[in-house]
Order: structure tokens, then sequence, then C-alpha cells
């Protein structure tokens, strides 16, 4: 059932987390979004969102939401070169079968920059942050 949750970590994945690392520690990606605080932050936000959006509810029903915001937020920290080392399912592994096509992507990805907005995460961070993610839609959409 996590698999569903999991689903909205499109872009969380193995491919991602082997990006470089950033040099300077105070300004990687992961300081940027707040640090562990941050991505709780985030992760919450997004998790929220998704529950009050009819149209992406449905793929989560059956999740164990505790377990996906566990998960999530140590992707996210993973990705970005934070403390953290993702070892769950690799994305196309999770999405397999579960049928998203283009516009549940596009969805999802609003509903974390929604989140992302409300937790006042500058644009630049943000477009960090989908830089990275985004690799990850050829092993979502249409699996």
């Amino acid at each position: 059932m996590y698999r569903l949750w999991i689903a909205v970590i499109f872009f969380i994945g193995i491919g991602a987390c082997s990006h470089a690392p950033e040099r300077n520690n105070s300004n990687t990606l992961y300081a940027d979004l707040g640090g562990q605080q941050g991505l709780e932050n985030l992760v919450d936000s997004f998790i929220h969102n998704i529950g009050q959006d009819p149209a992406m509810l449905p793929f989560f029903k059956d999740a164990k939401v505790s377990r996906f915001r566990d998960l999530f937020i140590v992707h996210l920290c993973s990705l970005a070169n934070g403390p953290c080392s993702y070892s769950g399912d690799s994305m196309e592994d999770i999405h397999t079968g579960m049928h998203i096509d283009e516009a549940h992507f596009n969805r999802v990805v609003e509903l974390l920059i929604d989140a992302m907005n409300e937790n006042r995460i500058s644009v630049v961070t943000q477009n960090r942050l989908l830089a990275r993610l985004a690799p990850l839609r050829a092993s979502i959409i249409h699996r």
C-alpha cells in the first residue's frame, strides 16, 4: 500500500541520488531547504495538499501515511546532499502498474510547488530541487 503514497515522490529516486555532492555544506540544497526540520515541514505540507486533492487522493487511499512521510523525508534529504541515504525501492519499481500519466505527474509537481511556496522556499531553491527530481519522470509515467 505504501507504493501508492510513494507515487507522489515520483521524482525522488536512486538516479537522482547519484548527483554530485556540493562542496560547501553551508550552501547545500539540504541547508537551503531548511535542513531536517525544513524537509519535515515541506513533506507535511505536501501530504496535506495531496489529502485535499480529489484527483490525487485515490492513488493514496490505502497508503500508510507515516511510512510515506518517513521515506519521502529520507529521499529528499539524500537527494539534497543531506546526511541521509535512501535505500528504498526504485521509482520504476514503485510506479510500475500505477498507470500514471502526464496529467497525474504534472499535478503532483504542482502540489509539491505549492508546498514549497507554503514553506517560503525561494524560487531559486525550488528550481534546484526540481532539477534534481526531473530526471525521474521517465521512471514514473506510463508504467
